[in-house]
């Protein structure tokens, strides 16, 4: 049996899921949990706990440009006391637990986290349609399950102009379209250019 690839972050991240699922769970409704952002920190800790590099890559994928999203809008509200994007208003929320609040600050830490991985266990390319059929169920899931003013995954408008594009099922595929193909297809292009391919008996963290 092949080395587990992830030998110490692994409990790491049982521990992350111990202290994570319980406190969002108590503080936030149930469908907060299908968030990209969540369902992504999620599988990065089931993948870290199970040595699957395909699902940590997965992740590598989405996790840079949500973590650069999230950041920049918490970061323009300190500056300015104005929202860039109105995403992280929760984070002022005092009817949220301060603890749990803190602890989306995981968007800063989570791409970093997993890039390191496939710089040091490799990038398995096939994180790129994984990721993209996760967000395409996350986002479809999101429209049949969700009400229209959460907004979940963009599922009912785009987080630019606010308004759906165009019919249910036109709005759905161009969300999953610009997720799959321009965002992902660009951490992709950048984590095939910059980081090795997986070793076959796995490496160390």
């Amino acid at each position: 049996m092949p080395p587990h690839p992830f030998p110490r972050l692994r409990w790491l991240a049982l521990a992350w899921l111990a202290v994570y699922l319980p406190s969002y769970a108590l503080a936030y409704p149930l469908i907060n949990f299908l968030f990209l952002c969540n369902l992504g920190v999620m599988l990065t800790a089931i993948g870290l706990v199970a040595g699957n590099k395909l699902l940590v890559s997965s992740q590598a994928v989405a996790a840079p440009v949500v973590g650069l999203v999230w950041t920049a809008d918490v970061a323009w509200r300190l500056v300015t006391g104005h929202f860039l994007f109105g995403a992280t208003a929760y984070m002022w929320e005092a009817k949220y637990p301060l603890f749990t609040r803190l602890l989306s600050t995981y968007h800063v830490f989570w791409p970093l986290l997993v890039v390191y991985c496939v710089r040091r266990a490799g990038y398995d390319r096939r994180g790129w349609p994984l990721q993209t059929a996760i967000a395409a169920a996350g986002v479809t899931i999101a429209r049949l399950a969700t009400p229209a003013e959460e907004n979940v995954n963009f599922a009912f408008a785009d987080p630019f102009l606010g308004r759906q594009l165009g019919p249910p099922l036109v709005h759905v595929l161009v969300v999953i379209a610009i997720m799959g193909g321009v965002v992902y297809g660009a951490t992709h292009w950048l984590l095939s250019r910059y980081c090795p391919e997986p070793e076959p008996a796995g490496g160390a963290d």
